[in-house]
C-alpha cells in the first residue's frame, strides 16, 4: 500500500478508472444487498480472477423496541460469499453510520478479513466517546479497527487496483473507495433525483461536502457510482443505487454543473434544519465507533447501549 498527495490521488484514480473502462485493467464484479428497514445498500465486490473480495457497509439487524440484534441481512451476504467461493479480504466501512449497525465483526468471525475505515475516525470517536461517556477503557484513536485508510492510499483486491479518497462533509471521516472503474461513495451523494447527504451531524460541514463531491466529479463521466442508501425520490417507484459521474454532473438535484458552493451551502443548511435525527443514530454510532462491536458486558453479564437525554 502507498499513500499519495491529494492532487496525485485523484489523478491516480482517474487514470485507474480510465484504464479499467478501456479494458487495460480489471473491473470488479459487484453484488448489492438492500436492507429496506434502514434503506442501506451493502456490497460484495470481488476480483473475478482471484476471487478475492471485500464487503462494503454491512448491516446488523437491530430491533430498537426490544434491543435485539439478528443476522438476516448479514447471513444473506455470508451465503453469497460461500456460494461463490470468495476469499474475503476486507470489511470496508465508508464512515461511522448513523442509520444502521455494522455487521463487520459477525462476518469477520465467519470469514476472517480486516475491518477498515478512514483514519479520521478518531475525530468522530472523540466527539461521541464524550457524548456516550464511553469511559477510560475506550480509546479515540481508531485502534478498534484493523486498518485506517489514508487519503490517496492505494491497495489491491486480488488483481483489482483500488484507491481510498477522503471525502469529508457528511462527517469528518467519510471515505470513498475506488475499485477498478467503480466508486463506493458512502453518504456523499445519493441518486441524482435525491441529491446529497446531510451535513449537520457533529463535525459535519456543508462547504466541505460540496468540495468533496466536486473532487469525485473530476472522475471520468463513465465511472460507476454505488450509493450507500436510497429513499426513492418523489415520483420514483423503485429503489436504485447505481449511477455514473456523468449522470450526477448533469442532473443531481443539489450539485449538478452550475451550482455554486454558496448556493449549495445555503440549500443544504436550510434543508438540514428541517430533518429529524435518524431513528437508529444512538445505538448505531456507539456501536459503529467501536468497529461494530457492542460495548463490553457489565458485571451482570448484560451489554447496554446508552441513551443520552436532551443532548442531540
Amino acid at each position: 500500500m502507498t499513500t499519495q498527495e491529494p492532487e496525485i490521488a485523484i489523478d491516480l484514480a482517474r487514470k485507474q478508472i480510465s484504464a479499467a473502462l478501456s479494458g487495460e485493467m480489471r473491473r470488479p464484479e459487484i453484488s448489492a444487498f438492500f436492507d429496506e428497514d434502514t434503506f442501506t445498500v451493502s456490497y460484495v465486490v470481488h476480483d473475478p480472477a482471484t476471487k478475492d473480495a471485500a464487503i462494503v457497509d454491512s448491516v446488523l439487524d437491530y430491533d430498537a423496541a426490544s434491543g435485539r440484534t439478528s443476522h438476516t441481512s448479514a447471513d444473506a451476504i455470508a451465503a453469497f460469499i460461500t456460494g461463490q467461493n470468495l476469499n474475503l479480504i476486507w470489511h470496508i466501512e465508508t464512515h461511522v453510520h448513523a442509520d444502521h449497525l455494522s455487521a463487520a465483526p459477525y462476518l469477520q468471525s465467519i470469514f476472517g478479513g480486516t475491518i477498515g475505515i478512514g483514519e479520521h475516525i478518531s475525530q468522530v470517536q472523540s466527539v461521541f466517546g464524550e457524548l456516550f461517556n464511553a469511559g477510560s477503557g475506550f480509546r479515540a484513536d481508531g485502534s478498534q479497527f484493523g486498518h485506517l485508510f489514508k487519503d490517496g492510499e492505494t491497495f489491491a483486491l486480488g488483481e483489482l487496483a483500488c484507491v481510498a479518497l477522503h471525502v469529508p462533509g457528511h462527517t469528518p471521516a467519510d471515505m470513498a473507495f475506488v475499485m477498478g472503474d467503480a466508486v463506493f461513495v458512502g453518504d456523499t451523494m445519493f441518486m441524482p433525483d435525491y441529491g446529497t447527504a446531510r451535513a449537520d451531524f457533529p463535525g459535519g460541514d456543508a462547504a466541505k461536502l460540496y468540495r468533496s463531491i466536486h473532487r469525485l466529479l473530476m472522475l471520468p463521466d463513465e465511472t460507476r457510482l454505488f450509493m450507500c442508501h436510497d429513499y426513492k425520490a418523489p415520483g420514483r417507484d423503485d429503489y436504485a443505487w447505481e449511477s455514473t459521474i456523468g449522470e450526477q454532473r448533469r442532473s443531481n438535484v443539489h450539485v449538478h454543473d452550475g451550482v455554486s458552493e454558496d448556493e449549495f451551502v445555503e440549500m443544504r443548511t436550510a434543508r438540514d434544519a428541517t430533518l429529524g435525527m435518524p431513528k437508529l443514530i444512538l445505538p448505531s454510532v456507539q456501536v459503529n465507533m467501536r468497529a461494530g462491536h457492542l460495548p463490553e458486558p457489565e458485571e451482570n453479564g448484560v451489554r447496554y447501549l446508552k441513551i443520552p437525554v436532551d443532548q442531540l
